[in-house]
């Protein structure tokens, strides 16, 4: 078995991520994420690569959010919204459905059609 972990400082920022190959999430007896923590002296927490545990895969630049135990990539602008479900950012304003490319515009606070 494969599994994935996350270092953080103490911000929360995740700072690195490694990957333990083997057949137990345990060492001496310890959880894998407390052995970790002592080992290196740095909070660690569990992630996994299809971003199906904790709700987002963990990314360097990640911060990792005790309450709702998730994930949480940086925010992208400052108008965006959380999506509490997912811990994903979203615009304010629906991404047009008209086939054409917009990217966002902070200033406007909406998309701007950038090409066809």
């Amino acid at each position: 078995m494969t599994f994935y972990y996350a270092f953080m400082n103490k911000s929360s920022i995740v700072t690195e991520l490694f990957v333990v190959v083997g057949d137990t999430e345990f060492f001496e007896g310890q959880a894998a994420e407390d052995y970790y923590s002592q080992l290196r002296g740095f909070a660690c927490k569990k992630t996994d690569i299809d971003g199906n545990f904790r709700k987002n895969r963990a990314q360097v630049g990640f911060t990792y959010d005790l309450e709702r135990d998730a994930f949480i990539s940086p925010k992208p602008y400052k108008s965006w919204l959380l999506v509490e479900e997912t811990c994903q950012w979203e615009a304010p304003v629906p991404y047009p459905d008209d086939g054409l490319m917009y990217s966002w515009n902070e200033e406007l606070t909406d998309w701007e059609a950038t090409g066809f």
